[in-house]
């Protein structure tokens, strides 16, 4: 890994995912790249609305006073960017990560970061964003477009970092977990950390052929991986697998291998999201 990108706004979930990106960084060697994107509509810009809805013979001292707040918020925007970009890199720097570096975007969010992933190997990003700290199911609307839409792995901070010893990945055969399965064999990050192999649902042949090939993968990367099926839904399954084996990390495709291509997340995904309590790795 050579670069990781790391999206820090100012919600209570910015801290994690610096502790997060400076986990990721010392184990792999990786560079990071803090990010910050301010929206369109508090750009300089997009509040001119405001002063278009003024009726015709509005003095154009008022126009002008609009105007004037307007440029003044988005310099505000921007100043508050710079400052939690220059908080969240004294954190990774504190943290014993030397290459860290700070880019502040102004545009849409999913294609900004779409744009900046492309020389980058992981997207680090809180669970939820500014907007959605207190409820509880509901996502932050920026993390459910970036897992959908990003190339590369989108690892998901939990609200607050813990250490990271045992990792699951919950498995189903299918392109997207296999994807995960295929990474993990080679990925750094997670050598030396005990390895699990769930899959969830009967315990066929066919399934079985599957868990065996998947963990013949990671035992030839050199994980020791205690594989094994169990009967229920994916999402019971899973969960409890996390919860009673003292999970730290789960890792998973974001979509199962019978998903209907469409432009909405898969329902395991949403569901581990919502009720995981520790940070997850998505892959596409």
């Amino acid at each position: 890994m050579k670069k990781l990108i790391a999206l820090v706004d100012s919600s209570i979930y910015a801290q994690s995912v610096c502790d997060h990106a400076a986990w990721i960084a010392q184990r792999t060697g990786a560079a990071v790249e803090l990010m910050h994107v301010i929206g369109r509509a508090e750009t300089a810009d997009a509040p001119a609305n405001l002063s278009g809805n003024i009726t015709l013979g509005a003095r154009t001292a008022l126009l002008e006073e609009l105007s004037a707040l307007d440029e003044q918020r988005a310099k505000l925007s921007q100043k508050h960017g710079r400052a939690i970009l220059d908080d969240a890199r004294a954190s990774i720097e504190a943290a014993g990560v030397a290459a860290v570096t700070v880019r502040l975007r102004i545009g849409d969010f999913v294609e900004t970061v779409a744009e900046s992933e492309a020389d980058a190997d992981m997207v680090v990003i809180g669970k939820r964003g500014e907007a959605a700290d207190f409820a509880r199911l509901h996502l932050g609307s920026n993390l459910e477009r970036v897992v959908r839409s990003s190339r590369k792995p989108v690892f998901v901070a939990a609200r607050a970092f813990q250490p990271i010893e045992r990792f699951l990945i919950a498995y189903d055969g299918g392109a997207s977990s296999m994807k995960a399965v295929d990474h993990v064999a080679r990925d750094p990050l997670f050598a030396g950390l005990q390895c699990r192999l769930l899959m969830a649902g009967a315990d066929t042949p066919e399934t079985r052929r599957r868990l065996d090939e998947a963990r013949a993968l990671l035992k030839a990367g050199g994980h020791d991986v205690e594989a094994d099926i169990v009967g229920g839904d994916a999402a019971a399954v899973i969960a409890g697998a996390v919860e009673a084996g003292g999970i730290d990390l789960l890792v998973m495709g974001a979509y199962g291998h019978s998903r209907i291509r469409s432009l909405i997340i898969g329902s395991t995904t949403t569901e581990m999201v919502r009720e995981c309590k520790i940070p997850i790795v998505f892959f596409r």
